[in-house]
């Protein structure tokens, strides 16, 4: 770790918890210029506001007055650059999209690791201090233009982050990352191989490549430079053929033709926050959508039904003498028959309707611009390949009970859900294995 860019920081350590706020406070305190530190939010800002030459902000997340996040927040409208790395323990995905909104530069998870939180404010000050010393290396350059560029390269390749220096079309200077990073010996074997590095960037949803660009004029660094920080996401693949995530950082360098762009590696980041949106939003035995995320799509729907006159229908169905059947043959195989039951839904319904697993052995599907009649014949169909499904795996044939219903003027989502209810509870009353609809 490059330990020489901390020397000259100052840095705000906000952290609530006595014990940890003494201890790791004296370790940051041995590595820096200057520390300031403050027990919760409310203080940090206020230290923040009279300290406006803060270079580094470390900062718990859960505080007391006021949290971190919300703390950053404001932060954030008095200075958009200062780096941030957030110390916490928590694993919910809000905490991971709300920190990648405010801007935070690295994180560092509890309890602390002080070896790598220490790496982590290394990595969130190693793109000012380039700019600092890329500035100074600037004004050196106007005397002595060889010792300058010298500078620079030393400079450059003293980072963790992968940084060049390019225009639209052409990579002039490059780091010792850089070079590892894509195995090539020079910037010219770089350039004989690559005719620009956009090429690179994959094709995939959340992340920049050039087809993102419209138009005649295929500048990609100004449409970068244009979109909000969150957006600047890139993905590359590595010579070890490992799909890598970056954000990206682009400063004007000499005129507005070249830019010193640098790349940051989020992967886990990113791979982590990906997967607790997942875990909070599914249900992790079959993989459909659990109640937290119907509620979200329920809302946009009914919305989206008000406005446009569509139709919204629901079909709620349970499996007939489920817990007979799990009595008999135990919950192991009873769950393999709730897999197989999502599995076959997923094959008959459409892409854009929703699947959940709503509890125990109930289920909804939920069929935006769909009437009655349309609901019903799904549910039939659905009935019917359940009735019909065999495997050597499961003893018994497996039926269900189905409740259909449409959304009506003036229905709640608890109104629209009972109505469902009610028709499933009189397809058990009449012997189940059945579709009942009630408008």
């Amino acid at each position: 770790m490059n330990n020489e860019v901390l020397k000259n920081v100052k840095v705000l350590y906000v952290e609530d918890e006595n014990d940890v706020r003494e201890f790791t406070g004296r370790t940051i305190k041995a590595i820096v210029k200057e520390i300031i530190i403050k027990e919760n939010g409310k203080e940090g800002l206020e230290a923040f506001k009279e300290n406006l030459d803060i270079d580094l902000i470390v900062t718990d997340i859960n505080m007391p007055k006021m949290g971190g996040l919300e703390m950053c927040a404001e932060i954030r409208k008095i200075n958009k650059e200062v780096p941030i790395v957030i110390t916490s323990a928590h694993n919910d995905p809000d905490f991971l999209k709300q920190a990648i909104d405010v801007g935070v530069s690295a994180y560092a998870m509890k309890p602390i690791d002080l070896y790598q939180l220490i790496e982590s404010m290394i990595k969130a000050i190693e793109p000012i201090f380039l700019k600092k010393q890329l500035k100074e290396t600037n004004l050196f350059l106007e005397e002595r233009v060889e010792e300058g560029i010298e500078k620079i390269k030393s400079i450059l390749d003293s980072q963790d982050n992968i940084i060049f220096v390019s225009s639209k079309d052409t990579i002039t200077n490059v780091n010792k990352k850089f070079l590892e990073f894509f195995n090539v010996d020079s910037l010219e074997e770089f350039n004989s191989k690559i005719p620009c590095i956009t090429s690179l960037f994959k094709e995939e949803k959340a992340c920049f490549n050039l087809n993102s660009i419209t138009g005649d004029e295929k500048n990609w660094i100004k449409y970068l430079i244009n979109l909000n920080e969150v957006d600047r996401i890139v993905k590359i693949t590595n010579q070890d053929r490992q799909d890598r995530i970056f954000t990206v950082n682009i400063d004007a360098y000499k005129n507005n033709d070249f830019y010193v762009i640098s790349l940051t590696d989020i992967t886990e980041l990113k791979e982590k926050s990906n997967l607790l949106e997942y875990q909070a939003n599914h249900d992790l035995l079959t993989g459909l959508f659990n109640r937290q995320k119907f509620h979200e799509i329920f809302g946009k729907e009914i919305r989206r039904d008000k406005r446009y006159e569509n139709n919204l229908s629901l079909i709620l169905f349970d499996i007939d003498h489920f817990k007979i059947f799990n009595d008999k043959y135990g919950h192991n195989l009873g769950d393999e028959v709730l897999k197989f039951i999502a599995k076959i839904v997923s094959k008959n319904v459409r892409e854009h309707d929703t699947i959940v697993r709503w509890g125990g052995e109930e289920f909804i599907v939920l069929l935006p611009e769909t009437n009655l009649e349309g609901a019903f014949k799904v549910a039939e169909k659905i009935r019917v390949a359940l009735e019909e499904f065999k495997d050597d795996s499961i003893p018994e044939k497996i039926t269900s009970s189905f409740g259909v219903t449409t959304l009506k003027k003036g229905d709640t989502e608890n109104s629209f859900i009972e109505k469902a209810d009610e028709a499933l509870y009189e397809a058990k009353k009449q012997g189940r294995n059945r579709v009942i609809i009630k408008s």
